[in-house]
């Protein structure tokens, strides 16, 4: 039994052959002496044939890829790739032409099809994340929360992310009065400072892998502080005590993460970790009451200044 082929390989391969076509019209053109109306002729009959056989190839290998899948919007990617056509980006090649082409033009042209293959990179990674580690990750988060009646609340993806997860919690239980993204930042750090003993032994430098001098653990809660750095495991437990509460962290694989046990009697405060999620690396978000049939595309609202 033939194993079918995985989106992105499919993705690849198209690329590939892609690249590999332009590089071979790029050699027929060289081929058409100027002057030689004939043989200009036969070099764009013979280029329209091979762009257009290789079209239609790929189209019916997305078409076969897309029959075979249940995944409604892997067909609605595909349909978008199958409108999609790559131009070659370097400029004319002089013979091939009939009429000289004003740099105006040229520049259109070249903005046009800069466009076109920003559209294509797009809709193959939609193609490659549907069914890729991070559209698996979600969908299993999306799984678990569902069970307690609870959806993802999507949070910026900048370095602010844990901060303002914890954040959207606290205001569904103090309201306005609860701490803001700033605040938590300054709450943390504070707490990091005065309990230095207890944190210095989990940060290393990020080149040497040393544990931190107390000069760069300064710096560091600084950095908490003051500057979007994006913050981790440390900041989390940090977080809880400096707030008294428990903070459960609900993840794709593994049981959920609690920190903060020792405060039974507080709210819980639950947020989830996604380790796929964007490009950037690791990311939280937190959750809200689940609503059946409707696409959560609400962001929080916090601070939104790039790490």
């Amino acid at each position: 039994m033939e194993t079918q082929e995985a989106p992105e390989e499919i993705i690849q391969k198209h690329r590939k052959e892609r690249k590999e076509l332009q590089a071979k019209i790029q050699a027929l053109k060289k081929s058409a002496t100027k002057g030689d109306k004939k043989k200009k002729k036969e070099v764009q009959e013979e280029i329209a044939k091979l762009e257009s056989e290789m079209d239609l190839r790929h189209e019916e290998e997305l078409a076969e890829f897309s029959s075979t899948t249940n995944n409604a919007n892997i067909t609605t990617v595909t349909d978008s790739l199958n409108n999609l056509t790559v131009q070659p980006e370097d400029d004319e090649v002089p013979g091939l032409t009939q009429h000289r082409i004003t740099k105006a033009q040229r520049r259109r042209e070249k903005k046009a099809t800069q466009l076109k293959q920003r559209e294509l990179s797009i809709a193959e990674q939609e193609v490659q994340n549907l069914q890729g580690v991070r559209n698996v990750e979600i969908q299993k988060i999306q799984e678990i929360l569902k069970k307690r009646d609870l959806m993802v609340y999507e949070i910026p993806s900048d370095g602010n992310c844990l901060y303002c997860a914890v954040e959207h919690q606290l205001r569904t239980v103090k309201g306005p009065t609860a701490p803001n993204m700033a605040d938590l930042r300054h709450i943390t750090s504070d707490f990091l400072r005065e309990n230095m003993d207890d944190f210095l032994p989990f940060l290393s430098h990020p080149d040497t892998g040393e544990i931190l001098t107390e000069s760069q653990f300064q710096e560091y809660c600084d950095q908490v502080a003051d500057t979007p750095a994006w913050g981790g495991q440390v900041e989390l437990r940090a977080l809880s005590h400096a707030l008294k509460c428990r903070i459960e962290v609900i993840q794709a694989t593994g049981p959920p993460m609690v920190v903060g046990e020792e405060y039974p009697d507080s709210h819980q405060l639950t947020i989830t970790y996604h380790r796929h999620m964007y490009g950037l690396g690791e990311h939280y978000n937190s959750v809200t009451q689940y609503v059946p049939e409707e696409t959560n595309d609400e962001t929080w609202n916090g601070q939104t200044e790039t790490s």
